[in-house]
């Protein structure tokens, strides 16, 4: 299993990711690329890393979870609180940059597990911020894009 590279401000980072086709979430590419991402994420001490910071245009985030990775697949977030809060965030992709961005409390998200499984859970606190930020990368958003002045 290879280190993946974390490109910074890159064109790509601007592009819509594609739906992973259910039917391909068991290939034996796509577990070596969900195994290769969560170990990127946490070998750069990342929470969270979305598959196009890493040249893939797929709807895949990992989140570090008690230091481990977890895969979520075609995530969609379906409910949001009205509540949000403020804080500081960073991203691997934009290294040295922090700034104060306001996100949703509470979240409800839809999504594949790297089974092909489908689960509905809610997030609270630092997950729902991750969450929110990663789900960004999929639409070809930055934090930066969002950070109050």
């Amino acid at each position: 299993m290879q280190i993946l590279t974390i490109p910074k401000y890159e064109q790509l980072l601007r592009k819509k990711s594609k739906t992973v086709d259910p039917d391909l979430i068991s290939s034996a590419d796509m577990q070596k690329f969900f195994g290769e991402l969560g170990k990127t994420m946490l070998l750069a001490n990342g929470l969270g890393l979305a598959a196009p910071q890493v040249a893939r245009q797929i709807r895949v985030i990992a989140l570090n979870v008690a230091g481990n990775a977890h895969i979520f697949i075609n995530p969609d977030i379906t409910k949001k609180s009205l509540f949000k809060n403020t804080a500081e965030e960073g991203c691997l992709s934009a290294p040295g940059r922090y700034g104060k961005v306001k996100r949703h409390k509470k979240i409800t998200m839809e999504y594949l597990d790297k089974t092909g499984q489908w689960h509905k859970q809610k997030f609270t606190g630092l997950l729902s911020r991750v969450i929110q930020h990663e789900t960004d990368h999929l639409d070809g958003i930055l934090f930066i894009d969002k950070i109050i002045k």
